[in-house]
């Protein structure tokens, strides 16, 4: 199974199209928050086929109409500041910020734990636990990000847009 993770879109619905368009291949998408308004997340589940996994992050505006999108959408579950999931015979945690990440990854009860937040690309392995930061579709601060985990090849690879 292919799990595609972006985080930190911040409305820049353009890179995110650009974004979307190179995860035709991916099963699941994971979004680690930020995505600002409840348009943008409108976006990713019109653009991403299969199930969308979200957790908030801290510039996630108006929960309401974000929850509407999402039971609107059909494929989007708003998972709340924490995500617990099964995927692909890998248990995965997703939360919006580093050092809450860290912990879970550190905690070993995770395959692959992701996190945003500080908008830097970044891949670190703890025991046998992937923690993975996609960096930042918005490229406001540097380069535009995203990544792709390989739950069969417990591999992850971060790609530039």
């Amino acid at each position: 199974m292919k799990i595609a993770i972006i985080s930190d879109t911040h409305d820049n619905i353009w890179k995110l199209a650009e974004v979307l368009e190179r995860l035709k291949d991916a099963d699941v998408l994971i979004f680690c928050g930020d995505f600002c308004a409840p348009f943008t997340l409108a976006q990713i589940a019109e653009g991403f086929s299969g199930p969308v996994h979200v957790v908030f992050g801290n510039n996630d505006g108006d929960p309401l109409l974000l929850a509407q999108v999402a039971v609107k959408a059909g494929n989007v579950t708003l998972h709340g500041f924490f995500a617990y999931l099964e995927l692909g015979g890998r248990k995965v945690a997703v939360v919006h910020y580093p050092p809450l990440a860290r912990d879970l990854a550190a905690s070993g009860r995770h395959d692959l734990v992701c996190h945003g937040h500080d908008h830097r690309a970044n891949v670190e392995q703890m025991g046998h636990t992937l923690l993975v930061d996609p960096g930042e579709v918005m490229g406001r601060f540097g380069r535009s990000t995203y990544a792709v985990y390989d739950t069969e090849a417990h591999t992850v690879t971060l790609y530039e847009v």
